[in-house]
């Protein structure tokens, strides 16, 4: 096609990441800061926090055709079905108008017993949606949440300029793969995503699977991270991967906490515990995948009677984070706590089971997208519009 417009790809156009990585073709969107990756060894970290869950390209334009140049990074995790190829959901003036796919990609073998990755690579793709409605209008274009993707060339049959700052306020939102949303059908599937839309805020998603465990520079990122809202949903990976004992546990979360609110110490914070997840409300860690008739589900390895000695269940930790938050709350009006089984609870486990016993598909993930919009956006909730924000006892 003749008469394209290229533009630039950069932190102007793009919402939800933290960091922009230049490569040798393009730039590659990072949820977690180039100070906070210097401090981990973990390579499936490394992973996920380049997967762009909540990430989007936001631009205005008259065009009525858009392509994207990407370059996917596929993780294949030996032993397991691969997943399938991440979906970019295109909305027009907010309303989802399109779903593709890229070809092509680099494929990354991860061996999960010893965490070692093995990197084919492969072409760059592109991502082509046509056919839209002539007038300017608002494009978002939410990038897989499960892919790490390099974004290479964007291209449109008009011109681009940055979207309008439409007043809202930002929600920072940090958890586990439950938040991460990796088994969500779309990128605008997860459940912080649905949320985000029913409550009108700009999503910036710290999902990170299998790695909300408390980490400092999480706490740190999430305190620089300019918000109006937070919510950190907390303690299914310490149970799951039986990183940490009560004893350690309980001092983790008063200093996460410590250090988000030196950042943002009037911002009202949630705090919520996990949903409910039969194989660990009353067994320990850790977790481990197993096979079950062609299926992968998961199965916690721990005794229960140890429990007794520290070792982490989902019903200790809702305990302690309840515990912990009513105290902190007496001098901080502004924190709240939630029961993650109010989002996801008994009844909707019978109704909605967890297909591999720990991660909901795609009907949990709306069900608990809903519940939280209603709850804590909702009249009367912690995020709810218009709420009053209370000062510290400090005044700071």
């Amino acid at each position: 096609m003749t008469g394209w417009i290229s533009t630039p790809l950069d932190s102007r156009l793009l919402r939800g990441a933290l960091d922009l990585e230049r490569t040798a073709s393009g730039v590659r969107p990072h949820r977690l800061p180039a100070r906070a990756r210097e401090q981990y060894p973990d390579p499936f970290l490394s992973l996920v926090e380049a997967q762009p869950s909540g990430v989007r390209l936001v631009f205005r334009t008259a065009a009525t055709v858009v392509e994207l140049d990407v370059l996917p990074t596929r993780a294949v995790f030996h032993g397991t079905p691969p997943l399938p190829d991440g979906v970019y959901d295109l909305l027009v003036d907010g309303r989802r108008a399109g779903r593709a796919t890229a070809p092509g990609g680099n494929v990354l073998g991860v061996d999960t017993a010893t965490w070692s990755m093995t990197l084919r690579s492969g072409p760059a793709g592109t991502v082509r949606f046509a056919g839209l409605p002539a007038g300017v209008k608002d494009i978002e274009i939410w990038l897989p949440q499960a892919e790490a993707t390099e974004l290479i060339a964007l291209r449109t049959d008009a011109p681009v300029e940055t979207a309008p700052d439409r007043g809202r306020k930002v929600w920072v939102h940090h958890g586990s793969s439950i938040s991460h949303g990796p088994n969500a059908e779309s990128p605008t599937a997860t459940w912080p995503a649905l949320a985000a839309s029913a409550g009108g805020v700009e999503l910036v998603n710290l999902g990170l699977s299998g790695n909300a465990l408390l980490d400092p520079f999480t706490a740190r990122t999430v305190r620089d991270t300019p918000a109006d809202l937070i919510s950190l949903k907390l303690g299914i990976n310490p149970a799951n991967s039986d990183a940490m004992r009560l004893r350690a546990f309980g001092p983790a979360v008063h200093g996460f906490l410590d250090t988000v609110r030196e950042g943002h110490p009037d911002t009202p914070l949630l705090v919520v515990s996990p949903i409910l997840c039969p194989i660990q409300e009353d067994t320990p860690g850790p977790v481990a995948p197993e096979s079950d008739n062609g299926r992968v589900v998961f199965r916690a390895l721990g005794d229960p009677g140890d429990r007794a000695s520290g070792r982490l269940t989902l019903r200790v930790i809702r305990a302690e984070l309840a515990r912990i938050t009513a105290r902190r709350a007496t001098g901080d009006p502004n924190l709240h706590y939630l029961d993650g089984r109010a989002l996801y609870g008994e009844a909707d486990f019978a109704e909605l089971p967890l297909p591999d016993r720990l991660h909901p598909d795609s009907a949990g993930y709306r069900r608990i997208g809903e519940r939280f919009a209603e709850l804590v956006f909702g009249a009367g909730g912690p995020f709810a519009p218009g709420r009053p924000r209370h000062p510290t006892r400090s005044g700071s």
